[in-house]
């Protein structure tokens, strides 16, 4: 199947017109199979309640059901099961459980279209691709500033992309590669198949669910012809001076090198975006001065450092080594910050009658992960904050345990060094 799939590959690469009209057959026994052992069994179950356990009791028979479902064309995908995630301090964000056996036919699909689709996207673009991930993301920004002729940053966020994928425009996008109509009809079927939410059933007449696992694939094909093409090839022809964008799924830094390039690229996104139903978050929407000819204009006309901006969950301020070269640094964003001792607050509290070895063991994972994403170069304050904000929340839980006040603050320090948490590491040069 790998050798198919790396044919199919090599066919898009070679030829980036070509369309696609037989894939269908590629969601066989042998794929779906593949699929099912590389799914998390850990992870949250659809409205079907079947686990990948459950699944794997009668593989084979149930693989072979299944395939021949799709060769009948009776297979009809589940609504997916709406739950909320935090997305920061204030709001959640939704995300769309698939049923088992549409998580397995929706990770067969993605590497169908992975296959043809990784042959065009740009190298702009990092979200959900493999071999690339957000610490590429910002390596390459990094670059663009700091070594290139960025003077101005549009900071632009989508309004509720997610939900606001036009359905009929994503048909024409993947229709570009895939004339296959089965699996065009498959996609179909996926897009409108609904949203279960305390027992109640809503169409989705729009957007792809985050949760979902073809919906990353989706929304970058959406984003490379509403979005990436049209920079790469109407919007940096048409600036005096360099113009650059990274995007990671629908989070993008655009930097240019003169203001009037920027305003011009600004009232020109509204329009574009709009063309394909989508709308920016004007109020979180910003043109900033940023970068070495930024720092060093704004410092001799005596109006300070900078304005800084978000990306990744990291605020990006402009500095200077400690040889007195102009620096991007990054620090873990306040937004971000607030929002994971919430989450940590709150988890906590789910946890109160578990055992504390157990307790101290999650912990620990749960700092390591933080540190691997944010222990990136200049952040180490920032770590060390988090883990003293993490400290403060298990020593209140502790004493919250029982009724009365189990533990001192020495008696603290005593089981910290029994149970040592880890300390904060810089685990992401920047420049590496």
């Amino acid at each position: 199947m790998q050798t198919k799939l790396a044919r199919i590959a090599e066919i898009a690469k070679e030829n980036p017109k070509e369309q696609f009209t037989s894939l269908y057959h590629l969601l066989n026994e042998e794929l779906l199979t593949q699929c099912h052992r590389e799914l998390d069994g850990n992870k949250a179950t659809g409205i079907d309640q079947v686990t990948k356990t459950a699944y794997e009791e009668n593989l084979e028979s149930n693989i072979r059901d299944l395939v021949e479902r799709l060769k009948r064309k009776s297979y009809r995908p589940q609504p997916v099961r709406r739950t909320y995630i935090p997305k920061d301090e204030k709001s959640k964000r939704p995300l769309g459980i698939p049923s088992y056996e549409d998580k397995i036919v929706q990770l067969g699909l993605n590497k169908i279209l992975q296959a043809i689709y990784e042959q065009d996207f740009l190298d702009l673009s990092y979200g959900f691709r493999p071999g690339r991930s957000c610490h590429d993301a910002l390596k390459a920004l990094n670059r663009i500033i700091e070594y290139g002729k960025t003077s101005y940053i549009v900071d632009a966020d989508i309004r509720s992309f997610f939900t606001n994928v036009n359905h009929e425009w994503l048909m024409k996008f993947l229709g570009v590669r895939i004339a296959d109509p089965n699996i065009q009809r498959l996609i179909w079927r996926f897009l409108k198949a609904g949203v279960m939410e305390q027992g109640t059933w809503e169409p989705t007449e729009t957007g792809t669910p985050q949760g979902s696992l073809i919906s990353p694939i989706l929304a970058n094909l959406y984003l490379h012809y509403a979005l990436d093409l049209w920079f790469e090839i109407a919007v940096k022809r048409a600036c005096r001076g360099d113009a650059n964008m990274i995007r990671y799924a629908d989070d993008y830094v655009c930097c240019f090198r003169y203001k009037d390039d920027a305003e011009r690229f600004y009232a020109a996104l509204i329009k574009r975006l709009a063309k394909f139903d989508l709308q920016i978050a004007e109020e979180k929407t910003k043109i900033l001065e940023f970068g070495r000819f930024a720092a060093e204009n704004r410092k001799r006309k005596g109006m300070g450092k900078p304005k800084t901006f978000d990306f990744l969950g990291f605020t990006h301020y402009c500095s200077k080594s400690s040889k007195g070269k102009f620096r991007v640094k990054r620090k873990t964003s306040g937004k971000k910050f607030k929002a994971k001792v919430k989450a940590f607050k709150e988890w906590l509290k789910t946890e109160r009658h578990q055992d504390v070895k157990e307790i101290m063991k999650t912990i620990r994972a749960k700092l390591i992960g933080h540190y691997r994403y944010y222990g990136i170069t200049d952040n180490s304050r920032m770590l060390s904050v988090y883990k003293f904000q993490i400290t403060k929340v298990l020593f209140k839980w502790l004493n919250r345990r029982s009724q009365k006040r189990s533990f001192t603050y020495d008696k603290f320090n005593l089981f910290l060094k029994r149970n040592p948490l880890p300390e904060p590491k810089i685990y992401v040069n920047i420049y590496g």
